[in-house]
């Protein structure tokens, strides 16, 4: 008698995020069903009530660590799952909430909140993999369901997901579009972004707002010199690097370096 096969337990966990990256999951709809016969979603409250324990085999963490909460929540995930992968901005840099890494978050809690008190968060919004060991990171805000896809297919295979890390310029090639820093002198975050969106902006005749982050080799002293060749303010400048992926090293890194040669 042939003995049926088990079937690999999924969980999808969110921190601090908006959810996002959860609905590019459930917008696969008829591609999820290619892996619904391999795959049990044990937890997934976006989705379903179902809530089976762990361990799980892969758990997908949306959201960056932003509370004491969340930070004992990621321990917890990783002690309980085999395979830990951190989808979006959020969860691989910190988000578009890491802009408070800039300032005094204290100050903000004061100005917001009418009781500051009874509030419970840390001093900076970090990536997941900044607190516990991740398996992989995708990129995105929000990510693309068909890269999730094939991490996901790649997990359950025991392969390494075939995931671009060249930037958007080659994305833009691929499609026939014109450059939009060359041709129209329009300020592009692209040359130092990952590829993943398949250059929507670009090919709208906007410039790249750096959506999935730093790519692997990003030059972004070089492309920020070019900005200022194009006229960008340093303020510009800085703004176009402090967003979605903001607390990224290598937005990070280019931002401090350029504010020193600038100040």
């Amino acid at each position: 008698m042939t003995q049926q096969k088990t079937k690999t337990k999924l969980a999808v966990w969110k921190l601090t995020s908006c959810d996002g990256c959860q609905l590019s999951l459930l917008d696969c709809e008829d591609e999820l069903l290619a892996v619904a016969d391999a795959v049990t979603i044990a937890y997934f409250p976006e989705a379903t009530s179902v809530a089976d324990p762990g361990p799980y085999d892969i758990s997908i963490i949306e959201g960056s660590v932003s509370t004491p909460e969340h930070l004992a929540y990621a321990q917890k995930i990783r002690h309980d799952s085999q395979v830990v992968i951190a989808i979006g901005a959020c969860a691989t840099s910190g988000g578009i909430q890491a802009l408070r890494n800039f300032s005094d978050v204290k100050s903000f809690i004061n100005i917001v909140y009418a009781e500051p008190k009874y509030i419970q968060t840390l001093a900076e919004s970090t990536a997941v993999s900044d607190h516990i060991q991740v398996d992989f990171e995708l990129r995105g805000c929000p990510i693309n369901k068909y890269q999730l896809l094939e991490v996901i297919n790649a997990f359950l295979n025991a392969r390494r997901p075939a995931i671009p890390k060249y930037s958007v310029c080659m994305e833009c090639k691929m499609r026939g579009t014109v450059c939009v820093m060359n041709a129209a002198g329009t300020p592009c975050l692209g040359p130092v972004t990952q590829a993943g969106c398949g250059a929507i902006c670009p090919a709208y005749h906007r410039g790249c707002y750096g959506c999935f982050g730093p790519q692997d080799t990003p030059n972004v002293a070089a492309l920020t010199q070019r900005w200022k060749e194009l006229g960008a303010a340093n303020q510009q400048i800085t703004a176009a690097l402090r967003t979605f992926n903001a607390n990224a090293p290598a937005f990070r890194q280019g931002v401090d370096i350029y504010e020193d040669e600038n100040s």
